[in-house]
């Protein structure tokens, strides 16, 4: 059976709807049922789904959570700030009152949905293993050592 370039045999496979397993991640779901529980943790994928059986251990979300999320809540957050600034005007102590709070509750529930939506974007496309490598394929070749 020939791979393509990027680990994808030629025969073809029904398409998997990416906003569905995005909206699945999302809610912190297995991107295939909907049913199983994501995660086993605060951001620990589980390995396998525990209603369909689906692998999950494949994905590679990586820092890519950390990052979406400080750009949506700083931006919420900067906007909110430059908002009440220029309106009310308050003090210092104020606006810690307000920011602090806002930006680690608004972070802390954000992070795991962003990363549980990656992981289904993941699966939907078939990326880092969940179906899009052929079974039995030769892994990629390791690194030698410096100096030899």
């Amino acid at each position: 059976m020939a791979l393509d370039m990027i680990g994808n045999t030629g025969e073809s496979r029904p398409p998997r709807d990416a906003w569905r397993a995005m909206w699945r991640g999302f809610s912190q779901r297995c991107p295939n049922c909907g049913e199983g529980r994501l995660f086993r943790s605060f951001l620990k994928v589980v390995d396998r789904c525990s209603v369909c059986g689906e692998d999950l251990h494949h994905q590679r979300a990586d820092d890519a959570p950390a990052y979406f999320t400080i750009v949506v809540v700083g931006h919420v957050v900067v906007g909110g700030v430059l908002w009440l600034e220029r309106a009310y005007a308050p003090s210092s102590w104020v606006h810690a009152m307000i920011w602090l709070p806002l930006t680690l509750v608004s972070s802390l529930w954000l992070l795991p949905r962003v990363k549980g939506t990656l992981v289904g974007l993941q699966w939907a496309f078939r990326m880092h293993g969940f179906g899009g490598a052929a079974e039995g394929a030769d892994p990629p070749p390791q690194p030698r050592p410096a100096g030899k």
